[in-house]
């Protein structure tokens, strides 16, 4: 069974940054193309940042690009996300999802919570 966890949310300024991170079990996590995804109150799934199973190949969405840094440890099963330059927009409940950008709903965590306000 898929597990993802993802502690590391919370409140910071503008400008502030986060990291949040993403402890997977249940599946050979270093075979996996890994994704974060993002939702906003009252807009559907956006797409953020996918890296591939070795960390080599890696995109993100023009969003967040000179700002977000997608990156894994395949030996602690654990993908990050370090998020600089937060904006107010950056809102938003944050997922990681086992695979790439529309993959089942079933393959994502449970999110964590990002709010950027003063």
């Amino acid at each position: 069974q898929v597990q993802l966890v993802e502690p590391g949310g919370g409140m910071v300024q503008p400008g502030g940054s986060l990291r949040l991170s993403c402890a997977a079990s249940g599946f050979t996590f270093r075979y996996w193309r890994m994704t974060w995804v993002r939702q906003a109150p009252g807009k559907g799934p956006e797409w953020v940042s996918t890296i591939d199973s070795g960390g080599d190949g890696i995109v993100y969405a023009d969003s967040v690009k000179g700002r977000f840094t997608i990156s894994r440890d395949n030996a602690k099963n654990t993908l990050y996300l370090q998020m600089d330059s937060l904006k107010p927009e950056d809102s938003a409940l944050y997922y990681c999802a086992k695979g790439p950008w529309g993959t089942s709903r079933e393959n994502w965590g449970q999110g964590t919570q990002v709010t950027v306000s003063s």
